[in-house]
């Protein structure tokens, strides 16, 4: 009798998908994943950073989206972020992107700006900027102070964001990454103005909810003008880091505003963020079944998944690739233990978040 193989458990997740010009070898994500390892002062990614995301290319990993990248001084949220507004900062991310693709990886890098959330000790002096002078509850990542009071962006700073993001893209592009993603999630500079709690302005910034997205588009359209539509993918989600309570009151209704904006502005990937991705939060519906509702393009699924959930989300198209973020952490050869059907080692922050590199 011949030899009985197992049937492989995860076969959907390693289906390969092209988008664009990307030729993915499968639809396993690294997720972005805040680690503060850059120098302070000068943002730049050292050789850990690079052979930290070279190992998880050579891993099997498609698609890596970068940690939050700041788009410029005032965007920092923390100590020891990565910047792409100078030369010596594309420099060092070209080595990075230069080691995935020598591993056949695909690497995008995602754009930061964390509004109200910093202290202006963190930003050269000046106050944080905010689509409104409301100031943030809580304390700064890592510093411990409480938020700033933030100051109102005039229509001239908010211009000059804009451009942030656009020059970082175009730096993207010159560092070698394979496109961009746009945060606009979690409570940060974008999600800011997209919420009335945090935007109460009553120019063409501020408003009905659908007003309100325009800051978000405007980013959106100078990004895509570099990058284009098949190389960009927008973060967004409902919860907010420093607003836990905060629910919209027509869920379903608002994910429909937001995507009535991506299509405006021509965006083809999302990247919906929710902590947990099998939370039904209406109609029986989750987060992402709801967006795929109203949205027949490219969606990457996150929220704390595990492989066969993600797997079960790819075949049933909720989803068309999967992040994973702290089971990469947690399981540096992550792709070779699913491959191989070796159980994964549980996450545990004190161990995992320290160092960039360890054994499991």
């Amino acid at each position: 009798m011949g030899e009985m193989k197992m049937e492989f458990p995860y076969k959907s997740l390693f289906e390969p998908i092209q988008i664009g010009t990307w030729n993915l070898r499968n639809r396993i994500t690294m997720a972005p994943m805040t680690r503060c390892f850059a120098e302070d002062e000068s943002g730049v990614v050292d050789q850990d950073i690079v052979e930290y995301y070279r190992a998880k290319a050579a891993d099997g990993i498609s698609l890596i989206i970068t940690e939050g990248i700041t788009v410029s001084s005032r965007a920092k949220g923390t100590f020891n972020l990565p910047g792409l507004y100078t030369n010596d900062q594309v420099v060092s991310w070209k080595k990075v992107t230069d080691a995935v693709h020598e591993e056949g990886g695909t690497i995008i890098a995602q754009l930061w700006h964390v509004g109200r959330l910093t202290h202006r000790d963190l930003i050269g002096g000046f106050a944080p900027q905010a689509p409104s002078a409301i100031r943030a509850n809580g304390h700064v990542h890592r510093y411990g102070k409480p938020f700033d009071q933030p100051e109102a962006m005039s229509v001239v700073d908010i211009k000059k964001v804009i451009q942030s993001f656009k020059l970082c893209a175009e730096n993207a592009v010159r560092a070698g990454f394979d496109g961009v993603e746009v945060h606009g999630a979690h409570g940060y500079l974008i999600d800011q103005f997209n919420s009335d709690v945090t935007n109460t302005r009553s120019d063409i910034y501020g408003g009905s909810l659908s007003q309100r997205l325009t800051f978000m588009k405007e980013v959106l359209s100078a990004v895509i003008e570099v990058t284009g539509a098949n190389r960009t993918s927008i973060r967004f989600s409902e919860h907010k880091d420093d607003i836990k309570e905060f629910q919209w009151s027509d869920k379903e209704e608002a994910i429909k505003t937001f995507i009535e904006a991506f299509n405006e502005v021509g965006v083809k990937i999302l990247h919906p963020s929710v902590n947990q991705y099998d939370k039904v939060i209406m109609n029986e519906r989750t987060f992402h079944q709801l967006v795929r509702k109203h949205w027949d393009g490219l969606i990457i699924g996150v929220g704390n998944l595990n492989p066969e959930l993600a797997d079960n989300a790819i075949k049933e198209n909720t989803i068309n690739l999967a992040a994973f973020g702290r089971l990469i952490l947690a399981n540096p050869n992550f792709v070779y233990k699913l491959k191989k059907g070796i159980k994964l080692e549980s996450y545990d922050s004190k161990k995992h978040l320290s160092k960039l590199f360890y054994n499991s």
